[in-house]
């Protein structure tokens, strides 16, 4: 059995709850195991880095040096974390100065970052890791014509972009297929949801949900899967608010985990899918019989 180290940052213990168990749960059937880093803060999110850009990158440096002590990488499934400590380690390793003051601030806890550890997205790892062949010879109930747009979200690929296209990366796209889903052709794929506008301005960031909504219906598409707890959030929870002011149909927003974890015959409880705002029958229908 393979094993990770895993962070899973503040939102994947809230409002992304249903991420953390879909993605626990699937890596389980395919064989791998996330062990939880022990002591873990808050990465400090992008926002703390527009106030105090060394105090935030000290911040997550804390998460990175813990990691270090395991020697193992370290997946993260939450979008922003995984920008946060990649931004991190980049800034640690080309500026001298924050590097010194940082090293002091880690010091004074008693840790010391060396910049060896690996971060890594969870879709890295089932894609390139365990593999589509693998994942495929697990499925048993594909989700034959499911009809799904893939949202990455803005933060992924931009502005570092590790392990797929920044410009129109393809990972979750495949791995969609891999599950017996039917990917829609979706432009806005890497378009901002607007983050936190939703609750700063909102008739910004509403606006910005509903043409990612409407597209996504546009296209065909019956669900759309995501790879960030934020913009699951911000899809799924303004839907209501939006349709006050929009023509809008209700359009389930799932994680891909959660895609992934139906096809390989995984309870949908088990998947978190209970806690979703809109009604996810659409895709429940969707699974076909056992695969022999």
């Amino acid at each position: 059995m393979s094993r990770y180290l895993y962070y899973p940052g503040c939102s994947l213990k809230g409002t992304g709850k249903q991420y953390e168990e879909s993605l626990i749960a699937v890596l389980e059937s395919l064989d791998a195991q996330l062990d939880e880093l022990e002591d873990w803060n808050c990465c400090g999110a992008t926002a703390y880095m527009s106030i105090d850009e060394d105090e935030a990158i000290a911040l997550a440096s804390r998460n990175l040096a813990l990691a270090e002590c395991d020697h193992r990488d370290l997946v993260t499934p939450c979008n922003a974390c995984y920008l946060v400590l990649n931004k991190a380690q980049r800034q640690l390793a080309a500026d001298a100065k924050t590097r010194r003051r940082v090293s002091r601030a880690l010091h004074d806890t008693g840790l010391e970052y060396k910049g060896t550890v690996n971060v890594r997205h969870a879709l890295d790892v089932l894609v390139n890791d365990i593999g589509l062949e693998t994942i495929a010879k697990k499925v048993t109930k594909p989700l034959k014509g499911l009809k799904v747009a893939p949202y990455y979200g803005c933060q992924i690929v931009r502005p570092y972009a590790t392990f797929d296209s920044q410009l129109n990366p393809v990972t979750m796209d495949n791995i969609l297929r891999t599950a017996g889903a039917e990917v829609v052709d979706y432009p806005f794929k890497t378009r901002c949801c607007g983050g936190s506008q939703t609750g700063t301005i909102p008739e910004v960031g509403l606006h910005l949900v509903y043409m990612l909504l409407k597209e996504a219906q546009a296209r065909g598409a019956a669900a759309v899967a995501t790879i960030c707890p934020l913009c699951q959030f911000n899809l799924e929870i303004y839907q209501d608010k939006i349709a006050s002011k929009y023509e809008l149909d209700p359009l389930p927003i799932v994680y891909f985990t959660q895609i992934v974890g139906l096809a390989l015959g995984l309870p949908a409880k088990g998947l978190g899918l209970h806690r979703s705002v809109v009604p996810v029958e659409p895709i429940l229908e969707r699974r076909t019989a056992d695969v022999v």
